[in-house]
């Protein structure tokens, strides 16, 4: 493969990516039955921020087996082994240099301040692009806030969806139009290519990709250890009106928690706001100030986890499944788990259950 140059303009952008080959999951070290842990390599550019250089540490770091054993191996490097000035007033001390990230089944780039002419011109500078061209086709890239501008300008993510910090999305889209930038969601997955917006949309990204690779089980598991949510979904908006309740200000938890007990009842939007002795207006504008998304969507991302959670741990029908989640029949289930995963129930507990050696007969 080879890396842009400094000089690449988008067209020769785009012939760097093709030479990566187009792959839809990571090699075969990763997911149930690995031979080896999935290796991750952090690269650690100048600049970078040390909160986001640690996120996938901790969050692949946590992952593990039923035997206990890890699931990652995470390793950083930079463009030089030695010291990486961070944004901070330290250095960290990198022993690889950037031949590591040949080895690599997933590459993850944390945001930096110190971007150059990736940043500024879409352009990358020598050793960036020298380091970037030892990563090998079908590598499965991650990007963490304005991380993504590398990815961008080394042309892997034209054509892509993806996202970055919203206060960058406008200056990231002008820069780099052959990307589909979304710029009000926390993370975007499209395939081997995920990306995600500021600080910790990151670690919502990183749980997300444990989830993809072993299933909802692990990844909450490692939330419980990090004592983080569980799981927010990637459509979720980056701008959450007050991100701090006003204090002595009723909330929408109670209803919340009423909801998650009765997903497989139908629901109404009045019921909720009930709960709360609100009326719909008040609650709606409420749960949006609270959660960045509406109710209806709200309830609809819960249910979809529970699928989820069912179709890997239980042998139930799609129709029972369906009933438990209160999508009320197969072909509903169906077309809701296509559109928040495009994938079917079917091919979705196959991948789970089949990694775990188990029979993957459904009706």
């Amino acid at each position: 493969m080879t890396a842009a140059t400094p000089d690449a303009d988008p067209a020769a952008r785009a012939a760097t990516a093709a030479t990566r080959g187009e792959t839809s999951a990571p090699s075969g070290r990763s997911g149930h039955g690995a031979s080896r842990p999935h290796r991750v390599v952090v690269l650690a550019l100048a600049g970078l921020l040390p909160f986001e250089l640690g996120i996938p540490h901790r969050i692949f770091g946590r992952a593990k087996d039923a035997a206990g054993c890890p699931l990652y191996e995470i390793l950083t490097c930079g463009l030089a082994p030695g010291p990486v000035r961070t944004d901070a007033d330290f250095s960290v001390q990198v022993e690889h240099g950037p031949e590591l990230l040949a080895t690599a089944d997933t590459v993850v780039v944390p945001a930096s301040y110190e971007l150059g002419p990736a940043h500024e011109e879409g352009r990358l500078d020598g050793p960036t692009a020298a380091a970037l061209a030892h990563i090998r086709p079908g590598t499965r890239l991650v990007s963490i806030c304005t991380g993504g501008y590398v990815l961008a300008a080394a042309g892997f993510l034209d054509g892509r969806r993806a996202t970055t910090h919203w206060a960058s999305a406008d200056h990231f889209q002008r820069l780099f139009p052959a990307v589909r930038v979304d710029a009000d969601v926390l993370y975007t997955d499209d395939g081997d290519v995920l990306t995600s917006a500021g600080v910790a949309a990151g670690i919502d990204l990183c749980l997300h990709i444990v989830r993809r690779d072993h299933g909802a089980a692990v990844a909450n598991e490692v939330a419980r250890r990090t004592v983080v949510p569980p799981h927010r979904d990637g459509g979720q908006s980056q701008f959450i009106e007050r991100p701090v309740p006003e204090p002595q200000r009723a909330s929408t938890t109670a209803a919340r928690a009423w909801v998650l007990d009765r997903l497989h009842e139908p629901l109404r939007l009045a019921d909720m706001a009930r709960q709360e002795a609100m009326s719909v207006r008040t609650f709606t504008r409420r749960f949006r100030e609270e959660c960045g998304i509406s109710p209806g969507q709200w309830i609809v991302m819960q249910r979809v986890n529970r699928a989820r959670h069912l179709l890997e741990t239980t042998a139930l029908s799609m129709d029972q499944v369906a009933d438990r989640t209160g999508f009320g029949t197969a072909q509903s289930l169906r077309k809701h788990l296509q559109a928040a995963l495009g994938v079917s129930p079917t091919a979705y507990r196959r991948t789970f259950r089949a990694g775990m050696g188990e029979d993957t007969a459904t009706t």
